[in-house]
């Protein structure tokens, strides 16, 4: 994906096996974040501190959706375990992570493996990506995404 690319039609469930469509979301600015593994150290950081700037990233009006390839049962614990108000996403078979281009080569303990590497898009009120956080390191992220919609 690439800035001004149409954001993939996307359709899954959340944490509570809701349908959802990112054409749900159309007129509005939406973050999606996508991060490895549900109650992992470095996506746990990630998500307390999206929940920490939650009300702060809301007041601008965007909506923000998490997203990784765990069952929407396993985002469910997630989302419960750490209060966390946004909707979390299931991508459990990674086709959303494959439209967007987010699974990628990693090394884990020495070995080659694929997986989702953490990556925000932020999608326009049109449906097209205004902005893409690459490499995203778990630590201070929130922040980078709401400085990014406070001067967009």
């Amino acid at each position: 994906m690439n800035i001004n690319d149409k954001a993939p039609a996307i359709h899954t469930t959340d944490e509570d096996g809701k349908e959802v469509a990112l054409t749900d979301y159309l007129g509005k600015t939406v973050v999606l974040y996508f991060y490895p593994k549900a109650d992992t150290p470095g996506c746990t950081k990630e998500a307390c501190e999206f929940r920490d700037t939650y009300s702060k990233i809301k007041k601008t009006g965007v909506v923000l959706l998490g997203i990784s390839a765990d069952t929407a049962a396993s985002q469910k614990k997630f989302q419960n375990k750490f209060s966390l108000p946004f909707p979390l996403l299931a991508d459990p078979d990674k086709k959303i992570a494959g439209q967007f281009g987010v699974v990628k080569e990693k090394n884990m303990y020495g070995r080659k493996v694929m997986g989702i590497a953490r990556t925000t898009s932020v999608i326009g009120p049109d449906g097209k990506i205004k902005h893409i956080f690459n490499n995203v390191k778990p630590e201070g992220h929130a922040e980078e995404v709401l400085e990014y919609l406070k001067s967009a």
